[in-house]
C-alpha cells in the first residue's frame, strides 16, 4: 500500500459551480502549472502534454452529478499514476480535494515538494475562482 495524504482548500463558491467550472481538461491549464506551460492536445480517450521528465498521457474521469474528478497519469517509462480528487459541499462553498499517492521510491523531499506543488495549485484554483 502506498502511502497517502489528501491536500485540499476552501473557495466559496457553490461546489456544483466550482465543478462545473473546472471538470473539462481543457480547464486545468488554467489553474494546474504542470499543465500551464504545455497544455493539453486530446489524443484519442486521453490527453497529452508533456511534464517535467517527458511525455505524459492523462485520462480524466468523464462528468458526473458527484464532483469526481479522478485522473490517471501515465509517465514516459509507462507508470500510471492514480489522481484521485473530488469536488464537495462545504456549507455555501466548495471543497476541493486531491489524494497525493508516495510513488515507490520517491524520496521524502520529492513527496513534501509534490504536496507543495498541490497545495499551491489549488491556491491558484482558488484565486481564479474567487476573483
Amino acid at each position: 500500500m502506498l502511502e497517502a495524504r489528501t491536500i485540499s482548500i476552501s473557495i466559496a463558491r457553490p461546489w456544483d459551480q466550482v465543478y462545473e467550472a473546472i471538470w473539462r481538461p481543457e480547464s486545468f491549464p488554467r489553474w494546474a502549472s504542470g499543465l500551464s506551460r504545455a497544455g493539453l492536445r486530446r489524443e484519442g480517450d486521453a490527453w497529452a502534454t508533456e511534464g517535467p521528465e517527458g511525455p505524459v498521457r492523462i485520462r480524466f474521469t468523464g462528468h458526473n452529478p458527484f464532483g469526481v474528478m479522478d485522473h490517471q497519469v501515465e509517465l514516459g517509462d509507462g507508470q500510471v499514476v492514480q489522481v484521485p480528487m473530488r469536488v464537495i459541499a462545504n456549507a455555501e462553498g466548495a471543497e476541493v480535494l486531491i489524494t497525493l499517492f508516495r510513488q515507490p521510491g520517491m524520496t521524502d523531499e520529492k513527496f513534501q515538494a509534490d504536496a507543495a506543488w498541490i497545495r499551491r495549485d489549488l491556491e491558484a484554483l482558488r484565486a481564479w475562482l474567487e476573483s
